[in-house]
């Protein structure tokens, strides 16, 4: 794989991501499969990699361009200078709709990858949990529209390092100050939209009973 391939850059992987997302949505994909795809693309680095991926789903249905729509009765064929003026407040509120998609699409574009070659795994529009064995000193979790719970042995001191955009890292009876001599983990999360939430085993084991 890769031999004489040229790479493959993100603008590729957000084309996959947007044909998996819309099969997603229409039920061809489970969670699960769409998830597990979603991961498989930003991690590709050849168009090879990626083919398998939408090999299964049917070809995107072309849309008509805007100036292509057949006009009805009920939809007046304005000229271009004789179509009412828009109100300046509509203008705005698009403009501020589009400037909002592109910072999400920009974010996700820069956090996707860090995310999905996460050592103990992400959570890409779902949950997950991540146990911490006993003698592990580091953890590196990704969130991406989600929420990942990372579950450290009682007793064990946690620093957090890491940046969430749009999102956050709750660590509070895990972060707080332990006695001499305990043993250290630092938990590394990269994400964003979503949340990394730290607990000791019994709070885990408490949350678990509460749901």
């Amino acid at each position: 794989m890769g031999d004489g391939e040229l790479r493959i850059g993100d603008r590729e992987r957000r084309e996959i991501d947007d044909r998996l997302r819309a099969a997603h949505d229409d039920g061809m994909l489970t969670l699960v499969e769409y998830d597990e795809r979603a991961k498989a693309a930003y991690a590709a680095r050849f168009r090879s990699e990626l083919d398998p991926l939408i090999a299964d789903l049917p070809a995107p249905v072309p849309q008509p361009a805007p100036d292509e729509r057949p006009t009805t009765a009920t939809e007046p064929a304005w000229h271009d200078d004789a179509r009412p003026p828009e109100p300046e407040h509509h203008g705005r509120h698009r403009g501020r709709r589009g400037l909002l998609g592109l910072v999400v699409v920009a974010v996700v574009a820069i956090v996707a990858p860090g995310v999905v070659s996460a050592d103990q795994g992400a959570a890409v529009f779902g949950s997950r949990t991540v146990q911490v064995a006993p003698g592990e000193s580091t953890v590196q979790v990704g969130v991406l529209f989600g929420s990942t719970k990372v579950v450290v042995p009682d007793g064990t001191h946690v620093t957090t390092t890491g940046t969430t955009i749009f999102g956050s890292t709750n660590c509070d009876t895990a972060c707080a100050p332990g006695p001499p001599g305990a043993p250290e983990v630092q938990v590394s999360g990269r994400g964003a939209f979503g949340s990394i939430q730290v607990l000791t085993a019994t709070e885990g084991a408490l949350r678990a009973r509460e749901h």
